[in-house]
């Protein structure tokens, strides 16, 4: 049997499981694991600037493409602890990334030796497993059980942490014996498919309700074809944003408090049976107020994770199915329903929601200066083609993109859902672009997101790493100051102030532009909306001349409020603006106004 270091058979494994890229930062204690990246090859690795940055970064490697699972890598200590905000957005949204740490000689765990912390314990709340490794021949194990676990039921994280020594201990390994273990994913049965579909026959105004799980199982293909067979409406979540294409006729919109349609907040309302397919029933989709969202409604609930079912209410029906399985059953039966002509026909429910998506739109058109955001989203929907990767995590930016932006196929809304951790948008779009340099990019930050992890657009500099970042910037903690108004102040979420070095400022602060290019990347600074489409087009091709990142920074109005619900109520969304009533109030809408 061969013999070689315990880390060299982890990188070994790594390989024969798929894994092609990762992303970290060396230190002492993870230096062998480093060399033996180095001496075994066939890995690359993208040095972050901060070990947050680097879980980010594979959080987007991971949710680019189906089947890859993000690597990042630190040492011992604070890298680790660094590290578990990562873990904590990759397990809320159901995403596989391995994260791997150095840690202190098993001898001296306990005696608090230097940057020795018990990294699994602080991880176990946050990952699907996280071990320390005591003894080197277990290693070739637990990173088999690993990758099984990573993969199978409901995704999600794992966290290994490897002891200096026992990265550095010889063991018996043959690369090419190792094989990896088969993968468990429920699937719903055929009389369970017949029991959903039943409640379906019954309805006269159904819907689906299409989650990220659908993403995760590779399944929009089905999702559509089933829509399509049955002819039923679909409405995606946030995270399921890109199954159907927004230009769909069965596209119905998003439903919730903040990213959301009126057209399909007002269509979900008229419906009278729901089918969720690997969604959550999170609170920004369903709201708190949980009798306006039930109604007299049916729900048959379908996901992986059999806990997940009657978590936020009981549904009328259940299923423990991984996505894709649920919907290769459900299309066989409603295939054969249809041959025998036993579909109904729900023709005029479809027109209906097709009438709400014509009429219920908002207002994007502003040429006001100081630019009104709305503005800026359909800049961006001129500008950014179908194949567009839009990349954004929290705020009132990541809000309203989600209101007024399009997309059209799945991985194509990579977006931090339940986590939102500020700074992740940067890490985690460079992580897209290494994943498929071959798709444009385009990042979606306000001004604080952007200014959290700003250090890891120079890992875009010096790795070649090109996209293009939309930077909305009003000097204010937006999304928290309009929170704050129902409790009657504005306190500490103000970010004006006047630079020293930067008067043309006025109270806007930061210099970004200065910034962006000190670390090796092109910036673009628009105060007037109607210079923002030719910024745009700018900013494409200086990240394709440059292979950077590339800024484009849009000085908003201090104060917007976005449409969202004052009382967390799917049936109760203010709007703050007039909607739209002649077709150049909205001239990028998904579907021309109807008026």
């Amino acid at each position: 049997m061969p013999r070689m270091t315990a880390a060299a058979a982890a990188v070994e494994i790594l390989k024969r499981e798929g894994v092609s890229q990762a992303f970290g930062v060396p230190g002492a204690a993870i230096n062998p694991f480093y060399r033996e990246l180095k001496n075994v090859g066939g890995i690359n690795h993208t040095l972050a600037r901060h070990v947050e940055g680097a879980s980010h970064m594979a959080e987007g490697y991971t949710r680019t493409t189906p089947g890859n699972i993000g690597v990042c890598i630190g040492t011992s200590g604070p890298a680790g602890t660094d590290m578990i905000t990562g873990l904590y957005s990759a397990i809320a949204d159901s995403i596989p990334i391995l994260c791997i740490t150095g840690q202190a000689p098993v001898a001296k765990l306990h005696k608090e030796d230097f940057q020795a912390v018990d990294i699994a314990s602080i991880a176990k709340p946050v990952t699907k497993a996280a071990t320390t490794v005591l003894e080197a021949a277990q290693v070739p194990g637990v990173f088999q059980q690993a990758f099984y676990l990573m993969r199978s039921g409901r995704p999600g994280p794992v966290l290994i942490d490897l002891p200096i020594d026992v990265q550095l201990t010889e063991i018996e390994f043959d690369p090419d014996l190792y094989e990896p273990l088969a993968v468990h994913k429920p699937a719903a049965t055929r009389k369970q498919a017949e029991k959903a579909i039943r409640f379906l026959l019954e309805s006269e105004r159904p819907l689906i309700v299409a989650g990220g799980g659908i993403i995760n199982a590779d399944a929009s293909d089905l999702l559509v074809e089933f829509a399509e067979l049955t002819g039923v409406p679909v409405i995606s979540t946030l995270m399921g944003w890109g199954v159907i294409p927004d230009d769909h006729e069965l596209a119905a919109g998003m439903v919730g408090v903040q990213t959301s349609h009126p057209y399909g907040n007002a269509t979900f309302l008229e419906s009278d049976f729901v089918l969720g397919i690997g969604n959550r029933w999170a609170n920004r989709h369903t709201g708190y107020n949980l009798d306006a969202y039930l109604g007299d409604r049916k729900f048959v609930h379908v996901d992986i994770e059999p806990t997940q079912i009657g978590k936020i209410f009981a549904p009328d029906l259940g299923i423990a199915s991984d996505a894709k399985a649920a919907l290769e059953i459900f299309i066989e039966v409603a295939k054969e329903l249809k041959a025998e002509g036993k579909l109904p026909d729900f023709s005029a429910w479809v027109a209906s929601h097709l009438e709400r998506k014509g009429t219920l739109q908002r207002r994007t058109h502003f040429d006001n200066i100081p630019m009104k955001p709305q503005r800026v989203y359909e800049e961006m929907n001129k500008a950014f083609g179908p194949e567009t990767r839009y990349v954004t995590t929290i705020g009132l930016s990541q809000i309203a993109g989600a209101q007024m932006l399009h997309v059209f196929k799945p991985r194509h809304w990579i977006n931090c859902g339940q986590a939102g951790p500020l700074g992740w948008t940067i890490p985690a779009a460079l992580g897209v672009a290494t994943a498929d340099p071959q798709t444009p990019v385009v990042a979606l930050s306000g001004d604080y997101d952007f200014q959290f992890m700003l250090e890891e657009l120079a890992v875009g500099a010096q790795h070649k790493i090109p996209y293009v970042h939309v930077l909305v910037n009003n000097a204010y903690l937006g999304l928290i100051r309009q929170a704050q108004g129902g409790l009657g102040i504005n306190f500490e979420v103000n970010l004006e102030f006047e630079n020293i070095n930067a008067p043309e400022l006025g109270v806007y602060g930061v210099d970004h532009v200065k910034v962006v290019e000190g670390l090796g990347c092109k910036a673009i600074r628009v105060t007037d909306p109607n210079e923002l489409g030719a910024a745009l087009e700018e900013a494409k091709k200086l990240a394709a001349e440059y292979s950077v990142p590339v800024v484009v920074e849009a000085i908003l109005e201090r104060v917007t409020n976005i449409s969202m619900s004052k009382t967390v109520d799917m049936s109760d969304v203010t709007e703050f603006e007039e909607l739209a009533t002649e077709p150049g109030h909205a001239p990028t809408a998904i579907r021309p106004l109807t008026v």
